[in-house]
């Protein structure tokens, strides 16, 4: 009998199932689709593992969003399932004249349109739920440019699933483009939800703009700040954002970034700003500010998050979760160098035990 016991334990690592990277396809809607999923060796040996979906902007095709916004190397050490689906081809914005293999991908058809994404990704949370052992209170959405607005479309529509998100280089529709163009559902999340955007402050396209878009008196996108506002509002964090300036560890890039946080939010969830000064329609860390890297960025913030809000919400503050960036601190400390526990409206020194100090402002 202990022969035999001892045999099995020989032969079960033979069995583990390294990390793969699939191409999958399902019929949505009367179209053949396709996602690539991309799990790492924990998630395959029976770890129930959160999903994070990433949207390629418009035009854009998910094997090559994958090499801009690679989670690979992340999820191998953090343990989640990383989703790239591909948008299908938008042929009712083909102008006239044009023939079908001139249409181009997207995550929000030109309106008016019956074609919904949102339903899509839901259909994936499914199939993969099947396949793998999924944990459904941390599945994630993150995207680039129309990507990002897709993203804000889960945040608001497919809330029930979509535990955080983040946003990079997109805006968020107005509530008046959405129900009256779209005629979607209104943006009413139904849980305290966490969200990030990285916005730069120079990008000229009308979906991405710092303040916002409007045609005529109609409002079709919204500014970063009413962005941040309404997911403050929805979160009832506190008014004021706590300001960090990031340190500007690559000069030539032309762009530095501000880091505004609202805590102390519902179930303390958090919403948070990386705002590019001087950044353009990119993608950070991997075109345009090098100061930060969105992938590492967004999964920092939304792994901290499952559908209730922040993990272990009753045992930490939301300020130490989001502020301290995993290193000890050591001390605070004014303009003089002189030790301060609290100075509002004011520069502080953070010092910590790796040898870094970041400035922040305390706003009340």
């Amino acid at each position: 009998m202990k022969k035999i016991c001892l045999t099995l334990l020989l032969i079960v690592p033979l069995f583990s199932i390294a990390q793969e990277q699939i191409t999958k396809t399902m019929i949505y809607n009367g179209e053949s689709r396709e996602y690539i999923v991309y799990v790492p060796e924990g998630c395959n040996n029976g770890l129930a593992c959160p999903l994070l979906f990433n949207f390629h902007g418009g035009s854009g095709y998910a094997n090559y969003f994958i090499q801009t916004n690679d989670m690979r190397p992340i999820a191998d050490t953090s343990n989640f399932i990383a989703v790239y689906p591909q948008g299908a081809y938008d042929y009712d914005a083909l102008e006239e004249g044009q023939d079908s293999s001139e249409a181009t991908t997207s995550w929000i058809h030109k309106a008016p349109t019956d074609h919904d994404d949102i339903y899509f990704i839901e259909e994936i949370i499914d199939a993969l739920s099947t396949e793998y052992l999924i944990d459904a209170n941390r599945i994630y959405a993150c995207g680039y440019s129309e990507g990002a607005i897709f993203s804000y479309e889960l945040g608001c529509r497919l809330n029930n699933r979509i535990a955080a998100f983040a946003a990079v280089s997109g805006s968020m529709l107005s509530d008046y483009y959405r129900t009256n163009i779209y005629e979607w559902d209104g943006c009413f999340p139904i849980h305290p939800t966490a969200m990030m955007l990285i916005p730069g402050t120079i990008d000229q396209n009308p979906h991405s703009n710092y303040d916002g878009f409007s045609y005529l008196d109609m409002s079709l996108y919204m500014s970063a700040n009413d962005i941040t506002t309404f997911w403050s509002n929805h979160n009832n964090t506190d008014i004021n954002a706590i300001i960090t300036i990031v340190e500007d560890s690559y000069p030539n890039d032309g762009s530095t970034v501000e880091r505004k946080s609202w805590l102390n939010g519902d179930n303390c969830t958090s919403v948070q700003e990386l705002k590019v000064i001087g950044g353009d329609h990119d993608w950070p860390g991997s075109s345009g500010n090098m100061d930060i890297s969105a992938t590492n960025e967004i999964w920092n913030f939304v792994s901290k998050y499952d559908i209730n809000g922040l993990i272990d919400c009753n045992t930490a503050s939301s300020y130490e979760i989001n502020m301290n960036n995993d290193n000890n601190l050591i001390k605070v400390t004014d303009l003089l160098g002189r030790d301060a526990k609290e100075l509002k409206n004011a520069p502080l020194f953070y010092h910590y035990d790796n040898g870094k100090v970041i400035k922040k402002i305390l706003l009340y």
